[in-house]
């Protein structure tokens, strides 16, 4: 196990590397820079913004600008954001917390219900339950985020019972501890539906499909034909094999983080990274575009990796030295 976690940590260098020289050289491609907008301001000298553009590492070609960005990342220095003039791993931290936060009870809510919602479906193939779950599950997954996050807002106007966006309230500091904590989970409801709707509606019908398929596999058939209870074939046998899917799939949730939440974030106006990602591409701030995809990158590597990880606890069939030794 020790060796493939080695093997594996190697192969994300030169992956790293690919994604974040392509990521270099389409941003360089977009037209216009940040400091492009500052030339438009007569009260700034070109002096000025060529000065700005040294100190800031701008006036480089493009593969010295890189291969800086790349020597300063290796030592834990992502550069700094020319919107913010913040150093951009300071900033993507700051960010960080809130998107881990909603993200974590996102992917809570939906996995606790949607598993759960799959296999009680799947046992009653056809019935009322199934049809009406099942519509229940398209109407979610064909509803856009951005649109659900304006309906929710608009509930929330009228009601008054949940806050209308943003990530805490304008007296957050000023709270007890115990505020602190239910402001933000109040403050988490509306995005954590949101996120939480379209996924749990797919993850759903994936566990009913995946479900239904395994039982009618050669080995459950024989467990049913020995005599095993209902209960234990449907845990032990049915369940056990179609969660393989699942752990692969939830390797690929730390990676969509970003994208996933962007949109919801811009719509409520939640502080975390995928807002701060849209901007960054807007005002064409380099540095803080190459953090982000960095950060996104290393999410999507290593949740495939903890998913690789989880399948030899879920199917002990799986053994990655003999795989690689056939």
């Amino acid at each position: 196990m020790a060796a493939y976690l080695f093997r594996r940590l190697l192969h994300m260098i030169p992956l790293l590397l690919g994604i974040t020289c392509l990521a270099f050289l389409v941003i360089d491609l977009a037209p216009g820079d940040y400091f492009s907008t500052l030339r438009m301001n007569p009260t700034m000298s070109p002096e000025a913004i060529r000065e700005m553009e040294r100190q800031l590492g701008y006036g480089d070609p493009l593969l010295l600008r890189y291969l800086k960005w790349l020597w300063r990342a290796l030592h834990f220095d992502l550069g700094m954001s020319v919107a913010y003039r913040v150093a951009v791993l300071d900033l993507i931290g700051a960010r960080a917390a809130n998107t881990l936060i909603l993200a974590v009870a996102s992917l809570a809510v939906t996995w606790t219900l949607a598993i759960p919602i799959g296999i009680l479906v799947a046992l009653r193939p056809n019935s009322i339950t199934d049809r009406v779950l099942s519509f229940v599950a398209f109407f979610g997954m064909s509803l856009p985020n951005f649109f659900l996050a304006f309906l929710l807002m608009f509930a929330a106007l009228k009601t008054g019972w949940f806050p209308i966006g943003g990530t805490y309230s304008v007296d957050y500091e000023s709270l007890t501890p115990w505020g602190k904590t239910t402001d933000r989970l109040a403050h988490l409801v509306l995005p954590t539906i949101v996120l939480g709707t379209a996924g749990m509606a797919s993850l759903m019908r994936l566990m009913r499909g995946t479900f239904l398929e395994v039982a009618q596999a050669e080995f459950v058939r024989t467990a049913r034909a020995k005599g095993l209870p209902e209960r234990a074939v449907v845990l032990k046998h049915i369940l056990r094999n179609a969660l393989n899917p699942f752990v692969t799939l939830a390797g690929y949730e730390l990676g969509t983080l970003l994208s996933g939440a962007a949109l919801v974030e811009a719509v409520m106006n939640l502080q975390g990274l995928g807002s701060l990602m849209l901007e960054a591409v807007r005002s064409l701030d380099v540095y803080l575009v190459m953090g982000s995809v960095l950060m996104g990158s290393i999410l999507l590597l290593l949740g495939n990796l903890l998913a690789d990880l989880a399948l030899t606890l879920v199917d002990p069939r799986i053994d990655f030295e003999r795989t690689r030794k056939t």
